[in-house]
């Protein structure tokens, strides 16, 4: 699924989040958002998911419009810095949520959501630790839980906001290789927010670098790395 972000602008209070971003990100693209604390990706991404309205400009999912829907009318799959899982709930029923929430006349049945459960478990290498809760996994664990979840029902779109943040270097080495394969897998549109470039130029496809709320470059790791766009790029990848 392609997204289309034309002219795009956000402000909270007087500070302008996003000044006039737009980007095209093409279907099945794996997507960064950089830049330093401050600079508009996190309002971007939620802008994207429909958890914050623009005050001006559009977005688009291929040929449809979705400024105006909401996030659960979107059909993206959002992954959290801390997880937001739900404690009270096993991790099967972590999972499961998305799925028992829709409508009856189109909620699958309790085995069919066993069977999507138990599926999204061996994707994310976490299989059969549907019957522990949260506060019996890891860091690594827990992320993996949350990107099940936001997989559930099978979203065209998966939007990530610093997913690897809380974790030490090598547990976030190892979700990185599993993030980009289940995205290859699955045929996703992937957008991810990180402050992080070496983790930005190697996941993604192309990476947007934003400061201020502009988007000061859009292109691949090695463009970014070869030619600069202008004197902040340059002061921010030394």
């Amino acid at each position: 699924m392609s997204i289309h972000i034309e002219n795009v602008a956000k402000s909270f209070s007087a500070y302008p989040a996003l000044d006039g971003v737009t980007l095209d990100i093409e279907d099945g693209e794996f997507v960064a958002l950089l830049g330093p604390s401050g600079s508009g990706k996190t309002t971007l991404l939620r802008v994207i998911a429909g958890l914050e309205e623009p005050e001006e400009g559009r977005i688009s999912f291929g040929k449809r419009d979705v400024t105006d829907t909401s996030a659960a009318s979107r059909g993206i799959g959002f992954v959290f810095q801390h997880y937001a899982l739900f404690g009270h709930m096993t991790v099967a029923q972590n999972i499961a949520f998305g799925l028992t929430v829709m409508p009856r006349s189109s909620r699958p049945s309790k085995a069919k959501v066993r069977e999507r459960v138990d599926e999204l478990l061996d994707l994310v290498q976490l299989p059969g630790v549907g019957a522990r809760f949260p506060s019996e996994l890891s860091g690594g664990q827990r992320q993996r839980v949350a990107l099940a979840r936001a997989l559930a029902r099978k979203p065209k779109i998966l939007l990530l906001d610093e997913p690897f943040g809380a974790l030490d270097a090598k547990v976030r080495r190892e979700l990185r290789g599993a993030l980009r394969n289940i995205h290859n897998d699955l045929g996703l549109t992937s957008i991810f927010v990180t402050h992080d470039h070496e983790e930005a130029f190697t996941l993604a496809d192309r990476v947007a670098l934003l400061n201020s709320g502009r988007v000061e470059q859009f292109a691949t790791p090695d463009l970014i790395a070869s030619s600069p766009a202008n004197q902040f790029v340059r002061d921010f990848l030394a």
